[in-house]
Parts: structure tokens; C-alpha cells; sequence
């Protein structure tokens, strides 16, 4: 009897909580249906902008190959609101300026995205190659503010800032301070064969063993 007594509570309870776990859903369960909603519709939305970002980007790159070689072309195509895009249209117009002999606009350009974009790769690239592009027709303590910021530790062309600073100082008449700065440069990790070669090659101007002291 007792088993029976325990068997039939047991079924009422569990009845009252199916029943309360019912009404609780009728009552609420529209909420969790709208966050499931609105769930699916932020991961679909984030899709859908992800591949509209994706063709925008094949677009431009498709319209950048067009121009190629027509500086005024490469800048007159719509980075549509990408800043990377419009840094990286500056450095191939730049380029393309270089080659045709026109200094002048090249450093315009370049002068343009290092001002609109410090903080980033492509901005310090601008202001890299501003630098190697100017040499000492640069202001020099512009020049030299330039190449400490861009040769701080860590910084993306920091052993080629430093490179730059090396020639500085041989265009100041200052080769022992040039000197001893190439041999800091050699002994850094992540020097490329192109690099070494360079440094070795001022060394070698400069009269002294191009190879480091082991």
C-alpha cells in the first residue's frame, strides 16, 4: 500500500511540474523563441557582411590591376570606406609616380597617407619610404623623430628604420656612431640576406671588418 501511496505522489508531482514547466513556457517562451531569432538573424547578417566585404575587396583589387601604372586611376577607384584600401592605393600610386620620375608627387602621396594613418602598418610603411625617398633633403630633425618612432622595439620595419638611421649618421660625418649602430643591427634576430648584405656592404665603405665580432 505504502509503494502504491509513494507511486501515485510521485506521478502527481510530477504532473504539477510538467504542468507548471507548460505554463512557464506559455508565459515566456516567446522570449526564447525571439532570442533564438535573433540569434540566427546576427550570425546570417554576420555572414552576409562578410561576403560583401569579400567581393568589395575583389572588386577593388580587380580595379586596381586595371589601373596599374596610372597613378591618378589607382587613386579615383572608391576604397569604399576601407582605410587599408585607401592606404595601400596611396603606396602603388606612389610607386607607380617613382618610376615614372615624379618624385615630387610620389612624396605628396606618401606624405598623405603617413598624416591621415600613423598608427598603422601602411602608415609607417608611407613614412618608411618618405624617408628613403628624401634622404637627407629631408628636414633632419623631422627625419630623425620619424626613424625613432618607426625603430622602436617590435615596430613592423623597425631593423629597416634602423638601417636608415645607420645611413643618417654616415650623411652627418658621424661613422663611429654609424658604426656601432650596424653592429647592434647584426646582432638582432630577423635580419634578411638582403639586409645583411647592406650592412656589410656600408661597413666595408666605412673601412671596417663587415663581419661582427664573434
Amino acid at each position: 500500500m505504502a509503494n502504491q501511496n509513494d507511486s501515485f505522489i510521485d506521478e502527481v508531482t510530477e504532473e504539477l511540474r510538467r504542468d507548471r514547466l507548460y505554463s512557464i513556457f506559455r508565459r515566456y517562451g516567446w522570449i526564447v523563441i525571439a532570442a533564438i531569432v535573433i540569434l540566427v538573424g546576427a550570425i546570417s547578417w554576420r555572414e552576409y557582411g562578410r561576403a560583401q566585404e569579400r567581393q568589395a575587396a575583389e572588386a577593388w583589387g580587380d580595379a586596381m590591376l586595371a589601373a596599374e601604372g596610372d597613378p591618378q586611376a589607382m587613386l579615383a577607384i572608391d576604397a569604399r570606406g576601407s582605410a587599408g584600401r585607401e592606404a595601400l592605393a596611396g603606396l602603388l600610386a606612389a610607386g607607380a609616380r617613382i618610376e615614372a620620375g615624379e618624385a615630387d608627387a610620389a612624396a605628396e602621396d606618401l606624405a598623405r597617407i603617413a598624416a591621415a594613418q600613423p598608427q598603422t602598418a601602411l602608415g609607417e610603411l608611407a613614412q618608411l619610404k618618405l624617408v628613403m625617398m628624401q634622404g637627407d633633403r629631408m628636414d633632419a630633425a623631422e627625419r630623425d623623430a620619424m626613424l625613432t618612432r618607426l625603430s622602436r622595439a617590435g615596430a613592423p620595419f623597425e631593423l629597416l628604420a634602423l638601417e636608415q638611421k645607420a645611413v643618417a649618421l654616415i650623411g652627418a660625418g658621424r661613422p663611429d656612431d654609424a658604426i656601432t649602430l650596424i653592429r647592434q643591427i647584426q646582432a638582432k634576430d630577423g635580419l634578411t640576406e638582403a639586409l645583411r648584405r647592406r650592412l656589410s656592404e656600408m661597413m666595408i665603405a666605412l673601412g671596417v671588418d663587415p663581419e661582427p665580432a664573434e
